[in-house]
Order: C-alpha cells, then sequence, then structure tokens
C-alpha cells in the first residue's frame, strides 16, 4: 500500500510531521481527520519498503517541536522583488485548511510562519503575525506588503473577515491563482520553442559571418575577382560583425547582437513605464495578426475571472471592477472598465459600456448582460472566463502552427542568400579558370 508524507496541525495547535499508509491521498486526509488531525499538506513518499517503515515508526514515536507563539527574534532575510506565485497559493491553502479547522488566526499563521524557509515570505508572515497580535485586521497587515499581498488579495481578504467565511474566500483565492498562473504557463511554454530556435539560428548566422565569411574574403581576393552586389553586401556586414567596417567602429557588431535581446528588453520596459507608452504597446499588440487575437482572449479571460472572484466573496462592484482594472495589465480593458465603473455609479448596467467600446465578442457582453437580469453576474463571469481558458489553447496552437512555418522560410531565406552570395564569386572564377585554359 502506498505511503504518505503528511504534515498536520493537532488539537492542541502543535504541528507534526509523519508518514501513515493509505490507498489515496483522499484516504490519508480521512484517516488523520479522524485521528484528530487537521493535515496542511500530504504527499506521496518517495520512500520505499524498510526505508517508509523506519520514517513510519519516527513519526508516530516524535513529533517535531511546535511553533511557540509570540514575538521571536527574525533572522537576517535578504530578498527583492515579489513573492512566488506558487509559495503564495501554496501558504493560501494551508491558512484556509487551518481556519477551517478552527484555529484562532494568530496561532495559523505562527504556524505557516515557521514552516517557511528563510526568504521574503518568512519575513512578511513575521510582519503580518506581529501585526495581527497587536490588534490590526488581518487585510490591514497583509495590506501593508504589496509585493506578497496585491490589493486584490488583500481585499478579498477583508471581505472574508466581514462575512466571517475567511476559509471559504481564500479558497477562492487559491484556486484564482493557480488558474491565473496555469494560462501564463500555456503562454510560456508556447514561445519558448520559437524563441530556442530563433537564438540558436542567430548565434549560428554570427557565427558565420564572424569566422568563415574573412576566409572567403582572402580567397576572393587573391584570385582577384569581381564580386557581385550581394556578395559585397556580405562582405561588408562581416567586417561589421567582425568589427573591422571602419577605424571609427569601437565595438565589434558581434557584441551589439548578442546584447540586442537584453536592450531592447530594457527599452520595452522603460516605455512601459509611462502612461503614453504602455497605452501605445496595448493597441499595437492587440492589432498584431494571430498574436493580437490571444492577447485579446487572454485579457478578456483575466479579467473576468478576477471580477468574478472578487464579486462572488462579497466586494462591492465598483470597488471590485476598479481593482479589476488596476490588475487587467491592458490599457484597453482599462480604459473600458473605467467606463463601466461610470456606467454603474450613474445607475446603468454593465454591458452597455462593454458594447459601445467593442473590445469584447458580442457573445461575451450577451452573457453579462443576462447575468445581470438574473442577478448571477459572478457565476456568468467565472463561465466566461472557463471558455475563453480553452479558447486561449486552441490560440496558441494556432499561433505554433503558423510560427513554425513563417521561421522556416525566413531562416532558409537567409542561409540562401548566405550561399548564393559565397557561390557566386567562385563560379566567376572556375570560369576564368577554365578561360585561361
Amino acid at each position: 500500500m502506498p505511503t504518505f508524507q503528511y504534515e498536520a496541525v493537532n488539537t492542541a495547535g502543535k504541528a507534526e510531521k509523519g508518514v501513515i499508509e493509505a490507498s489515496s491521498r483522499e484516504d490519508a486526509q480521512a484517516q488523520l481527520k479522524s485521528q484528530g488531525f487537521f493535515p496542511t499538506s500530504v504527499e506521496e513518499s518517495k520512500l520505499k519498503g524498510r526505508a517508509a517503515k523506519a520514517e513510519k515508526s519516527k513519526g508516530k514515536g516524535k513529533a517535531p517541536k511546535a511553533a511557540k507563539g509570540g514575538k521571536k527574534k527574525k533572522g537576517l532575510s535578504l530578498s527583492i522583488g515579489k513573492v512566488n506565485t506558487k509559495k503564495m497559493t501554496t501558504f493560501t491553502r494551508q491558512l484556509s485548511t487551518l481556519q477551517d479547522a478552527g484555529l484562532p488566526l494568530l496561532r495559523s499563521i505562527q504556524i505557516l510562519e515557521s514552516q517557511q524557509r528563510p526568504g521574503k515570505l518568512k519575513s512578511v508572515l513575521g510582519d503580518v503575525a506581529e501585526d495581527v497580535e497587536s490588534g490590526s485586521a488581518l487585510s490591514e497587515a497583509m495590506a501593508k506588503h504589496p509585493k506578497a499581498f496585491d490589493r486584490l488579495y488583500s481585499k478579498m481578504v477583508a471581505a472574508g473577515e466581514v462575512g466571517g467565511v475567511l476559509d471559504i474566500i481564500l479558497q477562492r483565492l487559491a484556486d484564482f491563482m493557480e488558474k491565473g498562473e496555469r494560462l501564463k504557463r500555456r503562454i510560456k511554454g508556447a514561445l519558448i520553442y520559437p524563441a530556442v530556435v530563433i537564438s540558436i539560428a542567430v548565434l549560428i548566422v554570427t557565427g558565420i559571418m564572424y569566422f568563415v565569411i574573412p576566409k572567403f574574403q582572402e580567397i576572393f581576393n587573391d584570385f582577384d575577382v569581381e564580386l557581385p552586389g550581394l556578395t559585397l553586401w556580405l562582405v561588408d556586414a562581416s567586417k561589421w560583425v567582425a568589427g573591422n567596417a571602419s577605424e571609427d567602429q569601437a565595438v565589434p557588431g558581434a557584441v551589439w547582437i548578442l546584447l540586442s535581446p537584453f536592450l531592447l528588453f530594457a527599452l520595452y520596459k522603460l516605455i512601459r513605464v509611462t502612461g503614453p507608452g504602455k497605452a501605445a504597446t496595448d493597441v499595437v499588440f492587440s492589432r498584431l495578426p494571430v498574436l493580437g487575437n490571444l492577447i485579446r482572449k487572454t485579457s478578456i479571460a483575466r479579467f473576468t475571472r478576477t471580477l468574478g472572484t472578487l464579486i462572488s466573496a462579497g466586494v462591492p462592484i465598483l470597488e471590485a471592477i476598479l481593482i479589476t482594472r488596476d490588475t487587467s495589465g491592458n490599457y484597453i480593458y482599462e480604459k473600458a472598465l473605467t467606463k463601466v465603473h461610470d456606467s454603474i455609479r450613474d445607475g446603468e448596467t454593465f454591458a452597455g459600456p462593454l458594447r459601445e467600446a467593442k473590445v469584447c465578442d458580442p457573445i461575451v457582453v450577451n452573457m453579462i448582460d443576462v447575468g445581470e437580469e438574473t442577478g448571477d453576474l459572478d457565476i456568468m463571469l467565472m463561465k466566461i472566463a472557463d471558455n475563453y481558458d480553452e479558447e486561449v489553447d486552441v490560440a496558441v496552437a494556432s499561433l505554433l502552427s503558423l510560427l513554425e512555418p513563417f521561421m522556416v522560410v525566413i531562416l532558409g531565406g537567409i542561409v540562401g542568400a548566405i550561399v548564393l552570395a559565397l557561390f557566386l564569386p567562385l563560379v566567376k572564377m572556375i570560369e576564368s579558370v577554365s578561360q585561361s585554359k
């Protein structure tokens, strides 16, 4: 029978670890609950035979020391940037489980903080625990750390605290983060293949220009052959790559080619920092063939899921729309949601301004309209998001099917041009040799 390693909390609030035999993960969780434990993590053990039995007996014999309440001295933790989404999702699910089990909020945060490895999340949870212990609401304590708990997160937690359903809200938050991360992975995974192919092709062509073309140039100079225009252009390009184009050239072109992806990325980020730059790039990308369709479907899936999750959590609709607008990440939909917010504030409908903006398919607007009429707007929004998640998969597959032949044609054209430029002078050399005989 399979064995499962577990982390759980007993009725006294102490953290325990061990190994249990069960037919499935669900069966293991049920056994732990029947024994009075509240499982926070249950994973199938990779240990086999005697090792699993030894670990099991070890788990039964002695439990690790529990995380003690109260303030404690923190270690030095150097960390920058945002907290990893996967870590945040795991923390959210575990906190939901502990709240559902009836543990005090402060005790739950302290237990989860003690389980974290040194890093930003552990440091943040320590601060949150101190604020909660001093009397602050959990949402207020989380709002002080926007790099870990964004505005959407803290507002949903606030709604859960007011409604007394914090465990349910945290579960919804975890589901929301998992689906959002899954969507990002699909798009990134689809772009890895063309990015790798293009990078390798650029490196190979740069190597040919740097090492191979100069050798051919020496041969052409020795035979005093009149070079055609294409070959002259190739030789000039090779000189630029090698840094021999002129005396004034300080940096070889190969360096610029290797640095160009980083420079373009930095320029893109710099442009996106400004409001007009962000708006311009979003509009341009949305009008690109194939890619624009993918961006539109991704944006619709993101804003409908965010808004549906907020409304179902009990966040007031006007505030939910503003949070969704600020987290949409796309200027076109930010503008449309601003109009929707103003429309609802003036007592009008949600669907009206969205229909006028023409940023969503008619079926999306009609489903939102029906959701407004029936009072099930959050359910309709979640259905739209699920449907567009599937459409994103289709759009990603279409993008890949178009990118592959496009890359073959482009790379074939580059290689063909290089081969033609090198062989035209060789043909002239052969002709001159045969005529001299």
